[in-house]
């Protein structure tokens, strides 16, 4: 499974939105350098205050930048870096892989997929109704999350608009994205 980086973002501060770079560096074991959510433990200020040692799962936020034609039909106007992702993807079914999935970026970088994201009230505070459109039920019941998926750094390296993406699926059975 092959793509495309599409765009880069990154932000020092608490911000929902993260605007886009020329290019961001991905350091091993950490996320995206000078991000805020980069390091080792979680940084997410509602997983930090229930108990700050967890480990890091959401180092890096990757999303398709397929989803932006999605909502559009529905009204909505979402860019890269609006929903507060690191990397826009083009070509690559993020939400179909499965977990530990070795995502290889530009010329070096690897980021393992740890699961889903599931997106806070905030995508709401954004443009109103859009949660509604990026988490819903199924027919069935069950919780549907578009809001892109979730990895940390195993090999660090910059990435840059125009990159290719390369998926290495784990060795089977697969387990299919669950939310982190």
């Amino acid at each position: 499974m092959r793509g495309t980086v599409r765009a880069v973002s990154s932000s020092g501060e608490y911000t929902f939105t993260k605007p886009t770079r020329p290019a961001i560096t991905l350091l091993a074991g950490l996320g995206v350098e000078g991000d805020v959510h980069a390091g080792v433990t979680v940084k997410h200020r509602s997983r930090v205050a229930r108990d700050p040692s967890v480990p890091n799962l959401r180092q890096v936020h990757l999303m398709h930048e397929e989803l932006f034609a999605e909502v559009a039909a529905d009204g909505f106007a979402v860019r890269p870096g609006d929903l507060g992702e690191n990397i826009t993807t083009a070509g690559i079914d993020l939400l179909g892989l499965p977990e530990g999935t070795l995502l290889h970026l530009g010329a070096s970088a690897v980021v393992e997929v740890t699961g889903l994201r599931n997106p806070c009230p905030q995508i709401d505070a954004f443009q109103r109704g859009l949660m509604k459109r990026v988490v819903y039920r199924d027919e069935q019941g069950a919780v549907v999350r578009l809001a892109g998926i979730m990895g940390v750094v195993r090999v660090g390296g910059e990435v840059r608009p125009g990159d290719a993406i390369r998926a290495e699926l784990p060795a089977g059975p697969h387990r299919p994205l669950e939310m982190v």
